[in-house]
């Protein structure tokens, strides 16, 4: 598979963006498929304190702003549907602080609703994905509806862990 990009950077964050070329082959639903390193990268966190979770998942948002930047550039348009890294390098905030590793039934609980959250994009993140350009308009959308997910998750969490 032939990763675009004129120069190492552009062809470096095309592959970041594209789940690691993950979604320039999804055969459908490429933000799906290219959440899964998003999975990975949340349960590795989980072995650390959540203060270490919050600072990682900081430097990811501002890194999937740079990354999806360029990538974008090459690709051509607004938020090209093969740019995941918005998807996957969020996804730890749906799930910070959450005892993913002692509680692995929340894994594909937390997947459907971060997922969801994406997709139907609750307000101000529909706003957002229409408004703002470039790569930081690609991933302010996906960063609100994380902390949308990230609440539901909790909840979820909180009165499944309580019953």
């Amino acid at each position: 598979m032939e990763i675009p990009g004129k120069t190492a950077v552009e062809r470096f964050c095309v592959l970041v963006a594209t789940a690691f070329g993950t979604t320039l082959s999804a055969p459908f639903a490429p933000g799906t498929f290219g959440s899964w390193p998003g999975v990975f990268a949340a349960v590795a966190l989980c072995l650390f304190p959540w203060q270490m979770q919050v600072a990682v998942c900081a430097v990811l948002a501002v890194a999937a702003v740079l990354v999806c930047h360029v990538a974008n550039r090459v690709l051509g348009g607004h938020d090209d549907g093969r740019i995941s890294a918005d998807e996957w390098m969020l996804y730890p905030i749906g799930v910070l602080g959450l005892p993913l590793l002692s509680n692995w039934w929340l894994i594909p609980v937390t997947f459907v609703v971060i997922r969801v959250c994406d997709i139907v994009k609750p307000p101000p993140a529909r706003y957002f994905d229409r408004t703002v350009k470039g790569g930081f308009g690609i991933v302010i959308d996906d960063f609100t509806a994380q902390l949308y997910a990230l609440g539901i998750n909790w909840l979820i969490f909180w009165f499944c862990a309580k019953g």
